[in-house]
């Protein structure tokens, strides 16, 4: 490769220009695309690749192309198709783990909230984890902190480390009273996860709640909808959806889906900061140049204060809506019921890429009024600040 380096980006990669413009030893033309606008005579010169997860990665954008090296700033690769990328000795990469932390604190919100609402009671509550990597270990280990039951089933973990210690899928919606979704999206081979929880597997769920963090076909939506229909006890809370971003109207305006957000789980500044950070270090290796890229983070906010009561759990709360207003997202992404389908679609992008600087909980010192052990070990074990 010359030293002159043509690449091309999603111009909303958070910092893109600042980390991808100047790379040593290179002459570098960076040129900022809507996703939209990322075609393959937009890439009739380009080396380099960088894409968030509106772009489908494939052989009908790449073929008789330049690029030899494809990097997503998101965590899931579902729209690269690896295969063909390997099999063309096109180098790819994602931003894996890099958003943890922010899907952990939203899953910890809607808990919350859920709990809040009498929906569930945490600790009398089993919780069925499906996908147990990074986000799915992480998340066990805190909800067993907050006395949850918790199931986990992965069968490529199982098969891998032994059956102890997982459940079988059938075990688990026989078991479970809630169900949570943190698989990769595989549509096809044993370990399949496309609507993994379709018609079937929900009449055998016994349990009454279902959460999707992870990929939107990973439940059959149409399904769910008849699933929620077919009791008023039963709800859920999604995330991720089918068809994004026109996501099926029947759904997110459901009464009984009560929390509705556009694919932001993961959209904390400090994750999408690491998003870019990963794909800034992976085209370093790639390059064989050594990192010299610095993100710039605003300064942490000034502690917020909670005026404390008598119940730990609306601490824990008011604490945790201070810093992630969980219901205000739902409340958007509901209010578009009436928009018509290019409406929909434009309100569900625009409110991903404008979404509003939330920073990771680390960063955002909460202070109690006054704080009983109860109030202060439930904070502990959600990884709130305390000052």
């Amino acid at each position: 490769m010359s030293n002159r380096l043509n690449i091309v980006a999603d111009a909303h990669i958070w910092g893109v220009e600042s980390a991808f413009a100047d790379l040593p030893g290179f002459d570098v033309r960076l040129q900022l695309l809507e996703s939209s606008e990322i075609n393959r005579q937009a890439l009739k010169s380009a080396d380099i690749l960088l894409t968030r997860s509106a772009t489908k990665v494939n052989e009908s954008l790449l073929a008789g192309t330049p690029v030899r090296f494809a990097a997503t700033a998101t965590i899931g690769d579902d729209h690269y198709d690896t295969a063909w990328l390997d099999a063309n000795r096109i180098v790819w990469a994602n931003a894996a783990g890099s958003s943890t932390g922010s899907v952990i604190e939203y899953m910890l919100a809607l808990l919350i909230d859920l709990h809040l609402r009498g929906q569930i009671s945490i600790p009398d509550t089993t919780i069925g984890i499906i996908g147990v990597g990074r986000i799915g270990s992480a998340l066990a280990e805190i909800c067993r902190q907050l006395g949850m039951q918790v199931l986990l089933n992965d069968p490529p973990r199982a098969r891998a480390e032994g059956e102890e210690g997982f459940s079988s899928l059938e075990d688990l919606l026989n078991r479970a009273d809630l169900i949570t979704l943190h698989t990769p999206l595989i549509r096809d081979g044993e370990d399949r996860t496309f609507h993994l929880l379709g018609s079937e597997r929900l009449a055998a769920f016994r349990g009454t709640g279902i959460i999707n963090a992870g990929r939107g076909s990973c439940a059959d939506n149409s399904a769910l909808i008849d699933w929620l229909n077919g009791d008023a006890s039963r709800f859920a809370a999604l995330d991720c959806w089918e068809h994004e971003p026109s996501p099926l109207r029947a759904l997110f305006n459901h009464p009984q889906l009560l929390i509705a957000t556009p694919h932001i789980a993961g959209h904390s500044l400090d994750g999408k900061a690491a998003n870019t950070l990963f794909a800034y270090h992976a085209l370093c290796r790639f390059l064989n140049i050594e990192p010299q890229w610095r993100m710039a983070l605003p300064p942490p906010p000034r502690a917020t204060t909670v005026t404390t009561t008598m119940n730990p759990w609306a601490n824990l709360h008011a604490a945790v809506s201070s810093l992630y207003p969980l219901c205000e997202d739902s409340d958007s992404m509901k209010s578009w019921a009436d928009l018509t389908d290019p409406e929909l679609s434009h309100a569900f992008t625009g409110y991903r890429r404008h979404y509003p600087v939330r920073r990771a909980w680390q960063h955002c010192p909460i202070h109690f009024t006054t704080a009983d052990i109860e109030t202060r070990r439930l904070a502990d074990a959600i990884g709130l600040k305390l000052v």
